[in-house]
């Protein structure tokens, strides 16, 4: 059940002994908070709860279980998976179908039933907690939920801002860790990783989503086709946030770009909620840029587009990351959306099915529209897919409560799910998994026979030059002739 009290917080049901760790866990790996902090710019309150100490946080992490509690972990029934996620808050939107995914995660016979591991049967037990689209309040809710909660592993989804802090915290606390909808580079440099020489593990860490390079591959042979067919000048605006994943595609965006013969304008390191564009789109004018890249929070987008049409400023293709991944942002910019392109890494099109009960894509999204009345999202399937993967690194670590072992074998999954093939031990770093986009274009909607209802917009895929598993069911077109 999400359990929580007055105050929205994670809190705790059953009590069982605390999971930790012996000494020969692989906690060279592990991060100094400090460190963790200043890799993704959080303040020291980032990983705070009242009255948990870092000499607390130490001897809970490194001292010896005794026997009788070994026995007791040993014997416990009960798997607990925490799910941090922002429900509220500037990214919101990316938690829309979480009602929905976790009823169906619930119903399957792993979490419905039990999941049996060697000889022991494990009830699974779900604890949600809302991140507040906060990076501070995301490190607490990790906190409460390893310390509190008793948790066997955390997922979590949904951009730097929840992802990062969750992810410090469990690789301070040794506790599993799975994490998606975020640039691979942004979550490894949230860690203290180097994505240019990304050799080093985080022992408790893993991630399955995708990085530049595919960005990149999505966003540029759109590019390429709209300029041979308009013979645009080969000049890109870049409106790139001062946050991890504005930097991360300042960093890694562009050198891609410049292979294929394109210019950057970077609009410069502005700050998350900046309400006037003017000059930045002014500078985007003036040098004639031609094709437009972003990664900002939703609503500055929003803000920024509105105010790049009144000021004239029509690129012959936008392609934008972060933004106009769901209905409700391309609602709040009507016509204004149209042709706008995005990437999409998973769909109703894709031909893949559930791990965990066999259902196609297609059906999961039919379920969702006719449930909530909406249309489907595509974080439902990554959201989906993080249950998918808990199970397989539960089954294939020996003792699901063992905490080494689980993210020992969280590192090494290697299935086909809701988001299709997804092998963590061949990523571009440790603990890596990767999911192919696809090219969407948003336009006024029509009634589908696949879909069963009428949306005021939809996204049509343009281009699956990294996935032809995906149809395409739309033509390319410019964003602004």
């Amino acid at each position: 059940m999400d359990t929580r009290d007055n105050k929205g917080e994670a809190v705790s049901t059953t009590d069982r002994n605390d999971q930790a760790q012996g000494a020969n866990d692989p906690a060279e790996n592990s991060l100094s908070r400090r460190a963790v902090l200043k890799s993704f710019g959080l303040g020291a309150a980032a990983l705070g709860v009242a009255g948990v100490s870092n000499k607390g946080l130490g001897t809970l992490s490194n001292r010896r279980l005794t026997p009788l509690e070994r026995g007791q972990a040993a014997g416990g029934s009960t798997l607990k998976i925490g799910y941090v996620s922002p429900e509220t808050g500037a990214l919101a939107d990316f938690s829309q179908s979480d009602k929905y995914v976790l009823s169906k995660v619930r119903a399957a016979a792993a979490y419905a039933k039990g999941l049996k591991v060697g000889a022991h049967k494990y009830k699974v037990e779900i604890t949600v907690a809302d991140s507040q689209s906060d990076p501070n309040r995301a490190a607490q809710v990790a906190q409460q939920l390893v310390l509190q909660q008793k948790v066997d592993m955390i997922v979590t989804s949904s951009a730097p801002e929840t992802t990062n802090p969750v992810a410090a915290a469990c690789e301070q606390l040794r506790t599993p860790c799975l994490a998606t909808v975020v640039p691979w580079e942004s979550w490894y440099v949230g860690l203290g990783g180097d994505p240019l020489k990304p050799t080093k593990t985080f022992a408790y860490n893993a991630v399955f989503f995708f990085g530049m390079k595919e960005f990149a591959g999505t966003f540029l042979p759109m590019w390429n086709r709209i300029q041979k067919e308009t013979k645009a000048a080969k000049v890109f605006a870049g409106m790139f946030p001062n946050d991890s994943d504005g930097n991360a595609f300042r960093a890694g965006f562009p050198p891609f770009a410049a292979k294929e013969g394109y210019k950057l304008v970077d609009g410069g390191a502005y700050s998350d909620g900046t309400t006037n564009y003017s000059s930045m789109i002014e500078k985007f004018k003036a040098a004639g840029c031609e094709f437009f890249v972003n990664a900002p929070l939703p609503p500055d987008f929003n803000t920024f587009w509105k105010q790049a049409i009144q000021e004239n400023f029509r690129p012959k293709l936008a392609t934008v990351a972060k933004v106009l991944l769901f209905p409700s942002d391309v609602i709040a910019l009507g016509s204004l959306v149209n042709n706008i392109a995005t990437d999409a890494w998973w769909t109703p099109w894709a031909p893949y099915k559930s791990s965990l009960t066999g259902e196609s894509a297609r059906d999961f999204a039919i379920g969702y529209q006719k449930q909530e009345g909406k249309e489907w999202v595509q974080s439902m399937g990554s959201a989906y897919s993080l249950f998918e993967v808990a199970v397989e690194a539960f089954m294939h670590s020996g003792d699901p409560h063992n905490k080494a072992a689980v993210a020992k074998a969280l590192h090494n999954v290697s299935y086909s799910g809701l988001c299709g093939p997804i092998h963590f031990n061949k990523g571009p770093a440790p603990g890596v998994g990767i999911i192919y986009p696809v090219g969407i274009q948003w336009r006024p909607g029509k009634a589908s026979a696949d879909f069963g209802m009428k949306n005021p917009f939809q996204p049509f895929v343009v281009d699956n030059s990294l996935n032809k598993h995906v149809p395409i069911n739309g033509e390319l077109l410019p964003t602004n002739k």
